[in-house]
């Protein structure tokens, strides 16, 4: 605790952060690194990039952003990306989270059109965005896993079809089965999950870009636009459901 309180003069000043407007004095070092979030939702950056060049696609064809600014914006995100694929990144507590670093150094690299990309949303649907394309991402990839998974189990049963083995109950042998047909049961299981992960997914590819900080934005953005580049199935309907929620992620 006295470390972070003797290290206060080094943070930078409170007009320097997102919610600082109101401060004159420094935030606390304690208190900048309890409310960070970066070194744990630093993992979902390529998804923060994907959202992000899909808006700046959308602001274009809206007429919100020149053709020239959308591939500065662009470029600068596909550099960005590429940094940290490379390990690259210098990631800063002091800004907090995924989405303020990238648009921090986006502005560093590019110049003033990189403050233009956050036209017309905020923080708070730009996290919820994020944490479904995270989600879907992860579904599909244990959804490709579990299918690999079935059918090394199904070619399996199909060897052992004829193996007998004895059958349980109440940790008593019992009827006698085959391996293949006990083989089988983890399979059935197995498909349960799939089933449960493709209704989850339902839920979790809803897209709230869009409904801003709370109640939308003024700015004639086109989220059926930004939908389609980022492969939801549709968008939430309020905007006040769509930054608050976060039954798909305790469902998942």
């Amino acid at each position: 605790m006295s470390d972070a309180s003797n290290s206060k003069s080094s943070n930078p000043p409170a007009q320097n952060i997102q919610w600082g407007g109101r401060f004159t004095e420094a935030t606390d070092a304690f208190v900048q690194v309890f409310t960070a979030s970066v070194d744990f939702d630093q993992k979902m950056a390529e998804q923060d990039i994907n959202g992000s060049i899909a808006h700046a696609t959308m602001l274009a064809q809206v007429g919100v952003l020149s053709e020239a600014e959308k591939t500065t914006i662009i470029d600068g995100l596909e550099a960005i990306r590429q940094e940290i694929r490379n390990g690259e990144f210098q990631w800063s507590v002091a800004l907090e989270d995924v989405h303020m670093n990238i648009e921090a150094h986006l502005t560093q690299r590019i110049g003033t059109t990189g403050k233009k990309l956050h036209t017309g949303r905020s923080r708070n649907d730009q996290v919820a965005t994020d944490i479904r394309l995270y989600l879907r991402d992860a579904i599909d990839a244990i959804l490709s896993e579990l299918t690999r998974l079935q059918t090394g189990l199904l070619e399996l049963a199909e060897r052992e079809a004829d193996t007998i083995m004895p059958g349980f109950t109440h940790l008593q042998t019992a009827q006698p089965v085959t391996f293949g047909h006990h083989i089988l049961a983890w399979n059935e299981m197995l498909f349960r999950d799939h089933e449960r992960l493709l209704d989850c997914r339902k839920r979790v590819n809803r897209m709230p870009l869009g409904s801003a900080a709370l109640a939308g934005t003024t700015y004639p953005i086109d989220r059926t636009i930004t939908a389609k580049l980022l492969g939801f199935d549709g968008i939430c309907e309020n905007s006040l459901d769509g930054v608050s929620d976060r039954d798909f992620a305790i469902e998942f």
